[in-house]
């Protein structure tokens, strides 16, 4: 514990419905849910507007519907998080070379570390001048807390909550936390509560008062000990710099659970795609791909191979999410799908070719493949190979649908050019996601407010505008296209013709 507030707690406010309506200025002051918007969705934030209906995160995206019907439902823009967040880290760097973030909008910083901070005035104005530096830059507000340890530091945000700075001197701590719920303390979910609130245990201060001894009896040695610690508000944690990923990994829920198996392994190597675009991002390549299959029964199936060396390759992604798919018995219906790399190193494997053949299903050269089976319920076994997929695949070493005269004609047949089909596929409809981001010829850059029946409304404003213009084309209007976000603050700003 230190005798002085310099350990510094930042957490953006409602930080992905915040970016929303900076970015779109008519949901300014509105409610705004971001999520999956689909019937399977959950809710990832509400804004304040939002949260005054009961909405929170992690509440099922039906139920928020209808406890706030009239709220803005909009899907996740991550790129877009992504970009404001490494904004916001980088002024914390700016202060301190010790900061550990815990996710894109929340981390701690080490004021001593970085000199800037050394007692409770400096602490303060620090935090003032931090929270003004990220409304500059990004437009958005974050809540600060300034304490002697990482623990008292996150409470104080949470306390300072929204837009806010709290301080907790030092000597003060439990004073402070004695009328506050346990459910205050990092780590004491739903369940730990309830316990305690069984046993008469509400606060912290009836938490410290019931003794460490008395803790541990209740809820065992290590979890008693630290519960007991956290009452008295003592932390010693240090603030460790960023530690790296330990694996890249992407995945979707379904509104419908897929039983089509050629849909299936579509979907997995959509994902392997997404999962190598953000190793790419991150700097990284990995050794172990992994697949997660979540099945109608909610039972999660995990399944693994280990390359020889590490690759950012999509093509051997894709190849090794394809085997372990096989294994995987997906009768009765697909919930959820994953694709996931571990093992990162910095640098990547030379011969892809010969990495590509060594990663055998079978663990044959030299390669190492585990299967493992996580069952979230108990509910379904692994399964077999899918007798049909496995006599029946038409695809290549790649895992793309191959036809016999494409296949000729790659292979230098007799006239080396393939028939084509009787009647040319129609082009699926195109589809606009809530919030998502578009550019008209005309009108510029907007965003969808929805879509339907073949129509797609679009807003027509950017951050910094006025309020824009709503208009409704045709799903296939083709001057109307997706676009990348456009920055919340800086030269972002333009005008249609």
């Amino acid at each position: 514990m230190r005798a002085a507030p310099t350990i510094l707690h930042l957490d953006m406010d409602a930080f992905y419905a915040s970016v929303e309506q900076a970015s779109k200025p008519s949901l300014r002051g509105k409610a705004v849910i971001v999520g999956g918007l689909g019937p399977r969705g959950v809710v990832a934030t509400a804004s304040y507007e939002a949260r005054r209906f009961g909405v929170h995160s992690a509440m099922p995206m039906g139920q928020a519907r209808r406890l706030c019907p009239n709220g803005a439902y909009l899907i996740p823009r991550f790129s877009l998080y992504r970009q404001v967040s490494d904004v916001v880290m980088a002024l914390l760097r700016e202060l301190s070379p010790l900061v550990e973030p815990l996710s894109l909008d929340e981390a701690f910083v080490d004021l001593e570390a970085g000199g800037v901070a050394f007692d409770s005035r400096g602490a303060r104005e620090t935090g003032e001048r931090l929270r003004a530096d990220i409304r500059a830059a990004t437009g958005l507000s974050g809540s600060v807390g300034l304490a002697g340890s990482k623990m008292l530091a996150k409470v104080a945000s949470e306390e300072a909550k929204p837009a806010g700075l709290l301080l907790i001197e030092p000597g003060t701590e439990r004073e402070l936390l004695a009328p506050m719920s346990v459910r205050t303390l990092p780590g004491v979910g739903p369940a730990t509560g309830e316990h305690l609130r069984r046993a008469g245990i509400t606060t912290v201060g009836e938490l410290a008062e019931a003794g460490e001894d008395e803790l541990i009896r209740m809820v065992g040695r290590s979890a008693g000990a630290g519960l007991y610690r956290m009452a008295l508000g003592l932390d010693d944690r240090p603030v460790v710099a960023e530690r790296d990923a330990k694996s890249v990994s992407v995945e979707d829920t379904f509104d419908v659970d897929l039983h089509d198996r050629v849909r299936i392994r579509g979907e997995v190597q959509r994902l392997a795609d997404r999962c190598v675009r953000r190793l790419r991002d991150s700097g990284h390549s990995g050794r172990t791909i992994v697949l997660k299959v979540r099945r109608y029964d909610f039972s999660t199936l995990t399944r693994s191979e280990t390359l020889r060396g590490p690759t950012d390759d999509p093509a051997v992604v894709r190849e090794a999410a394809a085997r372990l798919l096989e294994g995987v018995d997906t009768t009765g219906g697909v919930r959820l799908l994953g694709v996931g790399v571990s093992g990162l190193a910095d640098y990547t494997q030379e011969d892809l070719f010969a990495q590509s053949l060594a990663a055998e299903p079978d663990g044959a050269d030299g390669s190492d493949r585990t299967d493992g089976t996580d069952r979230t319920d108990g509910a379904g076994g692994t399964g077999g190979v899918d007798a049909a997929d496995r006599t029946g695949r038409a695809d290549g070493a790649g895992g793309g649908a191959v036809t016999s005269g494409a296949a000729e004609a790659e292979a230098g047949g007799a006239h080396g050019v393939a028939e084509p089909s009787a009647e040319p596929e129609p082009a699926p409809e195109r589809r606009w996601a809530a919030g998502s981001d578009v550019r008209h010829a005309v009108y510029g850059p907007g965003w969808v407010q929805g879509s339907g029946v073949g129509r797609v409304t679009v807003r027509f404003e950017q951050p910094g505008s006025e309020p824009g213009r709503v208009r409704t084309f045709r799903v296939d209007d083709p001057e109307l296209e997706p676009s990348d976000p456009l920055p919340l603050v800086g030269d972002g700003t333009e005008s249609g013709p």
